[in-house]
């Protein structure tokens, strides 16, 4: 999920890692899938602080928390003193600290919803395990798979915290048909996916350094890729054996102070990798489609195709078929996003995380920097990494 151009924590990173002593993971605990979760019974207040207000923390995620009964927003921590008062004064919210370091010590918050960009993801979510705290992460996890794997290892040492990431949403609205369709056997054994991710308009040569082109705040996210694949694995499972290639076809975007900066994250990519049975899925991605067709994706099967279009409306044929006919995909069957509400009922011990664990976000991550390793060497990566 994107956030606004404020990162809003308000430190740059080598502030973060200042504040705080900011271990490396250490080996795992003996058992390190053991759960035994702290939790509070419904009755309790689950009071929870946020360290980064960007737009989509505001506009989504502070009005589902609020919509929790038992659940209330006390702290909020964005880029400086006077920032974190604005979002205070605007949501009601009852404390103001001028940085994540004072929020982490208030004694009063009980779980942390980390809005920041990707790269203090890392740092925050160790800081907030330190104090004890359950973790709420915007996606993407980390800047690197490393950073991830840290990440899962921490809160493996800590099994009575709950730790989620927000999963992507843009593919809600058909997962539950897709899983069924696919889990069914309609289209047989799975051979190949073709999957099309591209913007409709031109290359912006006069664009702005927008944060998701800066690998100082996105690391290896290149575009969505992150996010595409963590909704194909939802329907098709995890992949490996990545080939990829790679351009940058603006390599210089105007930077806060309205000069050139140069890019090194790419806007255009073509990506190969195989499923467990040995299906090649082809994922294109590009900034630089004008006019195209926008987002596709294509299950061919021994018996059976899938198409999902750019309206995300489900269309399926079988072998004998002479075309695809569009799958019935009542709204009553389709998933919601309620992050919110399956966070705060993990700490309560009233269901588990299952959208999305940290289990999931290195996943994605490896194969994010999976992607990026063989556009820059040619080679085919391996996962896991």
């Amino acid at each position: 999920m994107s956030e606004s151009r404020d990162p809003n924590p308000g430190l740059a990173r080598r502030d973060f890692l200042a504040v705080g002593a900011l271990a490396a993971a250490s080996a795992l605990d003996a058992d390190p899938f053991r759960r035994s979760p702290r939790a509070k019974s419904p009755q309790e207040v689950v009071r929870v602080g946020i360290i980064g207000a960007g737009a989509n923390v505001r506009a989504v995620m502070i009005p589902g928390l609020r919509r929790i009964t038992g659940c209330e927003i006390v702290a909020v921590a964005n880029r400086d003193l006077a920032s974190s008062r604005r979002v205070a004064d605007e949501f009601g919210i009852a404390r103001a600290h001028g940085n994540w370091s004072e929020l982490l010590a208030d004694e009063g918050v009980d779980a942390v919803l980390i809005g920041t960009w990707p790269y203090m993801h890392h740092a925050l979510t160790l800081a907030t395990l330190d104090a004890r705290k359950h973790v709420l992460c915007q996606a993407r996890m980390a800047n690197t798979a490393p950073e991830a794997r840290e990440m899962l290892y921490a809160s493996r040492r800590h099994p009575d915290l709950v730790c989620q990431l927000v999963p992507t949403s843009q593919s809600y609205s058909i997962d539950n048909a897709l899983k069924q369709i696919v889990g069914d056997g309609y289209v047989g054994e799975v051979l190949s996916v073709e999957v099309q991710r591209l913007l409709t308009r031109f290359a912006e040569y006069d664009g702005e350094l927008d944060w998701r082109h800066d690998f100082e705040f996105s690391g290896f996210n290149a575009m969505t890729i992150g996010a595409s694949y963590e909704s194909l694995m939802r329907w098709l499972g995890p992949g490996d054996h990545v080939m990829a290639m790679a351009k940058i076809h603006v390599p210089y975007r105007r930077g806060s102070d309205g000069q050139p900066k140069s890019v090194t994250i790419p806007d255009h990519l073509d990506i190969l990798y195989e499923l467990a049975n040995g299906a090649q899925v082809h994922m294109r991605a590009s900034e630089s489609t004008g006019l195209s067709t926008g987002n596709q994706t294509w299950i061919y099967g021994s018996e059976g195709t899938i198409h999902i279009d750019q309206r995300q409306r489900i269309f399926a044929g079988r072998r004998g078929d002479a075309e695809l006919s569009e799958v019935p995909n009542p709204t009553e069957s389709q998933a919601v996003y309620r992050v919110e509400e399956e966070f705060i009922n993990a700490i309560r011990g009233v269901e588990q995380v299952s959208m999305a664990t940290f289990e999931t976000g290195v996943h994605y991550m490896e194969w994010t920097e999976a992607v990026h390793r063989s556009a820059q060497n040619g080679q085919v990566v391996h996962l896991p990494l």
